[in-house]
């Protein structure tokens, strides 16, 4: 079975409709969302309904969380755009209904999935919500040996919006040093899916994985960026820098 696993859509609609186009060219089977549907992009309540209707399994990420309850923790675009989402699903465009429907998803999601040896996670199995893993953090042995102490055996996460595997001897392979694959062995190993919104790693295309017969493959995705960046620019209470990073992939 051929898995797509998105994460950190952050609103940005033009972004999970190319990646969506990709995963069904791609012949995937089925698509799991790892959280972060909602917060920084001005698209929330159509990129929930595209999550509801094209994934067998998503989990909740902090910005969805944010969204539910107050935001805790965030800096003051971030939080500004959590409550300016807030107000979009509340909203709805008048439609009650179909509002109570979002809110009773983000409401109902898990914070893990597991199958098999299989985690499935927005964070990280220690802290599924919230706990961030950086490619640095390999060279902090004590936080890494924990987290690779509770894994039963490989774990897919998003969050840091930076792809690659990290591997239980404690390496960080970016998908450039790895030709965009790699292949899960009985070593423990947690991959990272990188954004499909908001990319950080200096590549500004959207990016997400497909798991097929236990090898990861990463996958790059072309979208029109610009049309996402003056869809932020239009709204007063999302930061411009939230559209302008768009540009860069930082």
């Amino acid at each position: 079975m051929k898995t797509a696993i998105i994460s950190d859509i952050h609103s940005n609609l033009a972004s999970l409709s190319a990646v969506l186009a990709d995963i069904r060219q791609q012949g995937a089977d089925r698509v799991f969302c790892l959280g972060d549907i909602v917060g920084y992009g001005p698209n929330p309540c159509e990129c929930i309904d595209l999550i509801m209707e094209r994934c067998e399994v998503c989990l909740l990420g902090n910005h969805d969380q944010g969204a539910l309850f107050d935001p805790e923790g965030f800096n003051s675009g971030a939080e500004r755009a959590i409550f300016w989402t807030r107000s979009q699903l509340e909203n709805a465009g008048g439609n009650r209904a179909q509002a109570e429907r979002r809110w009773e998803f983000l409401g109902e999601l898990p914070r893990n999935h597991q199958e098999g040896d299989l985690l499935f996670v927005h964070g990280s199995v220690r802290n599924p919500l919230n706990e961030y893993v950086f490619p640095e953090d390999t060279y902090n042995r004590r936080k890494m040996e924990k987290i690779f102490a509770l894994l039963r055996k490989h774990s897919f996460q998003g969050h840091t919006h930076v792809p690659g595997v990290f591997t239980e001897d404690f390496r960080f392979f970016g998908p450039d040093e790895i030709d965009h694959q790699y292949r899960l062995t009985d070593e423990k190993t947690m991959v990272n899916v990188g954004s499909v919104g908001q990319p950080r790693d200096g590549d500004p295309r959207a990016c997400y994985v497909l798991l097929d017969d236990n090898v990861v493959h990463f996958r790059r995705v072309e979208y029109p960026i610009e049309e996402t960046v003056s869809q932020i620019h239009a709204i007063p209470d999302l930061d411009d820098f939230l559209g302008d990073r768009l540009r860069t992939g930082q």
